[in-house]
């Protein structure tokens, strides 16, 4: 049982993994580990960065050619759940988590990740500078693999809300951080649910 961060910042230990590793690490203390990767890992390589949908369906062309682009997702097949992890790009996710998620055809014809609990988090650098609209975005890609979107609350919290959603720094953003906890609870809780 695995819980896959994906961080789509190209800041690798900035305010969006700041707060998937929140997540990950409530998630820990409920008994379910996790995995941070980074998009830039998984894209840096690539010579054509952007899907072309080159073969339909899609026979992985560009996942032959690089490796960190298979192992991302490999990883990705392989979780128990996902949370996806933006800073806001003029009001929606970074290119470079886009350029990961495109290349992520086969993943959905192989319907690897249907029904897998799935959540996000976002950064914006004003309090409301895009956080819930990038949400959206983050769960439109969700639930296009067929994922379960969940928020951030849990029965002895409280409902929560679309996900976490954060100012940087979003280390002095104690209200963010707390979300992410009680995000990493709920998918923690999720995984083990599935489990059973």
């Amino acid at each position: 049982m695995l819980i896959l961060a994906i961080n789509g910042s190209p800041n690798r230990s900035g305010n969006t993994a700041t707060l998937l590793q929140a997540v990950l690490d409530a998630a820990a203390e409920e008994g379910v580990e996790g995995k941070l990767i980074q998009v830039m890992d998984a894209v840096k390589k690539q010579k054509m960065p952007f899907c072309v949908a080159c073969s339909s369906p899609c026979k992985e062309a560009c996942h032959d050619k690089d490796a960190g682009l298979k192992e991302a997702c490999d990883a990705l097949e392989s979780a128990a759940a996902v949370v996806l992890g933006s800073p806001v790009y003029f009001g929606t996710v970074s290119a470079q988590l886009k350029a990961l998620w495109d290349k992520t055809r086969a993943v959905r014809g192989r319907k690897s990740l249907v029904g897998k609990p799935a959540a996000a988090v976002s950064v914006g650098a004003a309090r409301f500078g895009g956080q819930e609209t990038t949400l959206r975005a983050l769960h439109d890609m969700l639930l296009v693999q067929g994922m379960s979107v969940v928020g951030e609350g849990t029965d002895d919290d409280d409902a929560g809300h679309q996900g976490v959603s954060a100012q940087k720094p979003a280390e002095e953003d104690a209200y963010a951080l707390e979300r992410a906890r009680i995000l990493g609870k709920r998918l923690a809780r999720e995984v083990k649910k599935a489990a059973r």
